[in-house]
């Protein structure tokens, strides 16, 4: 059987407020052509479909659409993720047909799908991100004596539960589908922290006795373990600047007649490369970093002054920069703020914030002309108040 495994794609998503729907489509479009051309029989999407628990129309709109596209030429599995709700992916799920389902709930984790192939029948178990304390009753083998409060305590008894199904199906081979943090893989930046309790990981020993188990939640594509059993396949899209690296794929498993599995990674569309410019205003004018003008930019500015116009110049280099800053090269390492209180001394927190904004602490004429301003200011209040009694 031929499986694309993918997930994490964060419909209707942003990158530092540069909008990714029409980048999304296109990574879409590339997805069906893949399963088109690559002749795939089943598409599991292991979570995070959505970026929010109630996202924008265009998202659900592009959701139906590739769902629909895909359920023309494959069988079609979802699991929700933490980013999503289980209970609004999972609508309707009940009335679907057998070639799209979507797998939301949690006490039915031990129901599978069955697809069949040459080899026979694959059963795959959709578990959907489990929060500890929404599960641990309804997953608990005895009644009224809830499981641990960690991801490891739930998703261990939900998978206790696909191992029983899987033992009353001999040779049945198996897929779980799954959102965790799975012990050994590398998170990113750009993931919702799920600790609950202090404990994030599942030990990857949960999955013992499963075939291939696709995992959503981490952004970069990697095994679990030493062999391609569990894997992650990551987010098509880079979500983050700490991703920037990365090398986005789907995953192309083929899952053979005993259950072995052979993996390929496709890349995905990249939109545009992100990048981070440090330099000075002169090296940004000169064209030294030319090769960067169409990618998604982060510019770190570091000349000695906040040079004029430093905004429209540098947008003017690089029209498609998401962020930039002045943080001079030779700038002391900033210290933690003080707080203000009613106490502080009104021209010495001006001139934390000189020395916030420009890296450097202002000089003995400046803080000359704050003193003057902040007393030109202070005689102009009482003079207001005066006038108001």
């Amino acid at each position: 059987m031929r499986i694309l495994h993918t997930g994490d794609w964060h419909l209707g998503r942003t990158l530092l407020g540069a909008d990714l729907l029409e980048h999304q489509t296109a990574f879409l479009d590339h997805l069906v052509g893949v399963v088109v051309q690559r002749s795939v029989d089943l598409v599991v999407i292991a979570g995070d479909v959505y970026d929010r628990a109630i996202p924008p129309v265009d998202a659900v709109r592009m959701l139906s659409t590739v769902l629909e596209r895909l359920a023309a030429v494959a069988t079609v599995v979802v699991t929700p993720g933490n980013h999503d709700s289980a209970a609004r992916l999972g609508f309707g799920s009940g009335v679907m047909n057998q070639r799209v389902r979507i797998l939301a709930e949690p006490t039915r984790v031990g129901d599978p799908v069955l697809v069949d192939d040459p080899d026979g029948p694959v059963a795959v178990y959709g578990i959907p991100y489990l929060q500890p304390d929404m599960v641990r009753y309804a997953l608990a083998a005895v009644p009224d004596e809830p499981l641990a409060r960690s991801h490891q305590a739930v998703v261990g008894a939900a998978m206790d539960r696909v191992r029983t199904d899987l033992a009353d199906r001999p040779g049945t081979r198996s897929v779980v589908v799954a959102h965790a943090f799975v012990g050994g893989a590398e998170p990113s930046d750009s993931e919702q922290d799920i600790r609950v309790g202090g404990v994030d990981r599942v030990a990857e020993s949960a999955f013992a006795g499963i075939d291939y188990v696709a995992l959503g939640h981490l952004h970069g594509p990697q095994r679990v373990g030493d062999s391609e059993r569990i894997r992650y396949a990551g987010s098509p899209l880079a979500f983050s600047f700490g991703e920037r690296n990365h090398t986005k794929s789907v995953t192309l498993v083929d899952l053979d007649a005993t259950g072995a599995v052979s993996v390929e990674l496709l890349p995905t569309p990249v939109p545009r490369p992100l990048v981070d410019v440090r330099a000075g205003i002169d090296a940004i004018e000169s064209g030294e970093f030319a090769r960067h003008a169409e990618s998604w930019v982060r510019v770190a500015v570091t000349d000695p002054v906040h040079p004029e116009r430093m905004y429209a110049r540098v947008k003017d280099r690089f029209p498609h920069a998401l962020a930039i800053t002045h943080e001079p090269a030779d700038a002391p390492a900033r210290t933690a703020g003080r707080a203000v209180t009613a106490t502080s001394d009104p021209v010495e927190v001006a001139a934390d914030f000189v020395t916030f904004a420009t890296g450097g602490a202002p000089s003995a004429d400046e803080l000359v002309v704050l003193r003057e301003a902040y007393e030109a200011a202070a005689a102009a209040l009482s003079e207001q108040d005066g006038a108001a009694r």
